[in-house]
């Protein structure tokens, strides 16, 4: 995105320029008081891999005096889309006509597999000259099947639904949010469709995701991002909200990765960064998060790569309905779970996890987690227990772990996550697969980092929390005050013993301690429990104090 409605969309056959609004032009030549609220993200001269332009109507802020003479310089091979009072603009900058292409109301070629339509435009009505050229207009964008809408400025008028109705399904609609208003339109700006309508426009014409436009640039003209996300999710639309992205996914997926987040910022940027570079063979995904009330920029980070946002309250929080929620809005036909604060140990992760779905071989998978430079003593020794290097070494038929693991959708569909358990959902799913004849594999190649930061409170919440659900599944799981003591005494040992022999025991000594107790005393406490949590203890048991 480049601000305003600006957009650089880069295709492997033709990179194309929407609107380019690359300078100050607004403020210099039009009003003092309208400066850039974002920087200018390049200059025009830097543009020289412009393959089309395309400009929606004749606005300044769309079709720049300051830009497109220079980009058209700098990228001399570009062509440039436009409506016809824009082409009389471009020739007067000195713009060669044999560079300039009527947008016309019917299907066209950008390259070889890049298709383009312009769609009317109302702002604020629908003009059209005598000869019936559309004074401003919308593109409708078509590669390999998938259809991209954007608006340009509009209202919204039954002509433009119409159209678009026939010519859907349309994937991702780029529709702007900068309502209309008296004090708005009282010094000259028209505005466009406030952000109830454009979600509303989004729904009625079913589009996959919506790119929020035409909100940043200029205090006058500017709608709070935070209030453009808190609307979608209060309204709980069918389609995804983006805003800012840098990545638009358009495949046809067939790994869906599901991630739940609460104030993940801290890792979430390199693990969806680490997820594009996935090796996949091929193998088209997605991204969907399902947030649970973040405040830390986890969202702003999620928005800008192009994931699938759900939103889930506090007070319908649970790890399953969590994970159903995404399961519920996946495309895909494989589901990948990873934890926020989980990264990739490498670009084959991706593929190792799913390739026993691929092969028939099993219908669940999970890989192996590992400790970073910062986590617990005892946390590294139980993922080095949890996940062996080799795989017959791992745990009981039942367990798996979806901080790290892969489902069959269809599996998904048929058995789906308990939305009652406080934890272990994965353990219960996998427990009712296995007894229903499915299979789970452990995938040691299919490595991440798991980074947890807890205060002993949350490790010991931590460890009660899963013993309630463990205990849920498997009630012959007993654990008296005894069995805890022995568990505290033999792990402490073990533990320093083995922190003597790496030559760390002195770094680690206190460490171990605390984390054994809170562990065990979690474990013993959370076993005896044995009850539905109420809403005060979800708090207390599932968000950070």
């Amino acid at each position: 995105m480049l601000g305003q409605s600006g957009c650089k969309l880069e295709f492997p056959c033709a990179t194309c320029y929407v609107d380019p609004y690359l300078s100050n032009s607004v403020q210099l030549l039009d009003a003092p008081d309208l400066e850039r609220l974002i920087p200018i993200p390049f200059l025009p001269e830097s543009v020289t891999d412009a393959d089309w332009v395309l400009i929606t109507h004749q606005h300044i802020d769309h079709c720049d005096p300051h830009t497109l003479p220079k980009l058209a310089v700098s990228s001399p091979e570009a062509r440039f889309l436009a409506p016809q009072p824009v082409i009389e603009i471009l020739r007067g900058w000195g713009i060669a006509p044999e560079r300039i292409q009527k947008a016309e109301e019917c299907w066209g070629d950008l390259s070889l597999s890049l298709k383009v339509r312009a769609i009317p435009a109302a702002h604020p009505e629908i003009t059209r000259d005598s000869e019936g050229n559309l004074h401003q207009v919308g593109y409708l964008l078509e590669y390999q099947g998938k259809r991209l809408y954007l608006a340009g400025d509009t209202f919204v008028r039954q002509e433009i639904l119409d159209t678009l109705l026939i010519e859907g399904p349309i994937h991702t609609a780029f529709l702007p949010v900068n309502e209309h208003n008296f004090f708005r339109g009282r010094r000259g700006i028209i505005g466009n469709l406030s952000i109830r309508e454009a979600f509303q426009f989004a729904e009625e014409i079913s589009v996959q995701q919506v790119v929020a436009v035409h909100w940043d640039m200029f205090a006058a003209n500017a709608v709070d991002p935070d209030e453009i996300r808190f609307i979608h999710q209060r309204l709980k639309p069918g389609f995804s909200l983006l805003m800012q992205t840098k990545v638009l996914n358009l495949s046809d997926a067939r790994i869906s990765i599901i991630i739940r987040t609460l104030n993940e910022a801290t890792y979430l940027d390199e693990l969806l960064h680490s997820v594009a570079a996935q090796k996949t063979e091929g193998l088209g995904y997605e991204v969907v998060l399902v947030d649970s009330g973040s405040t830390d920029g986890t969202l702003e980070i999620a928005e800008r790569h192009g994931c699938i946002i759900r939103h889930i309250s506090r007070d319908e929080f649970s790890f399953g309905r969590s994970l159903n929620i995404g399961c519920e809005a996946a495309n895909g036909d494989l589901l990948v779970f990873i934890s926020g604060h989980c990264v990739p140990a490498d670009e084959h992760w991706l593929q190792q996890l799913c390739q026993p779905l691929l092969d028939g071989h099993a219908h669940y998978t999970y890989g192996s987690q590992l400790g970073g430079p910062l986590t617990q003593f005892s946390e590294s020794r139980i993922f080095g227990k949890y996940y062996p290097e080799d795989p017959c070494q791992a745990p009981n038929k039942y367990f798996c772990n979806n901080a790290n693991a892969a489902l069959m959708h269809s599996i998904w569909s048929k058995h789906r996550f308990d939305e009652v358990l406080s934890g272990l959902e994965d353990m219960d799913l996998a427990k009712r697969l296995v007894q229903d004849g499915g299979g789970i594999a452990y995938v040691p190649r299919a490595r991440v980092y798991h980074y947890h930061h807890e205060s002993w409170r949350q490790v010991r919440r931590r460890f009660e929390r899963e013993a309630i659900a463990m205990h849920q599944i498997m009630p012959q799981v007993q654990i008296t005050a005894f069995d805890a003591a022995r568990y505290i005494y033999q792990s402490v040992m073990r533990d320093w013993q083995a922190a003597l022999s790496e030559q760390s025991f002195g770094i680690h000594f206190i460490d171990i301690l605390c984390y054994r107790w809170n562990q065990y005393l979690g474990s013993y406490t959370g076993n005896h429990l044995n009850r539905l949590l109420s809403q005060a203890e979800k708090e207390q048991y599932f968000f950070p104090d």
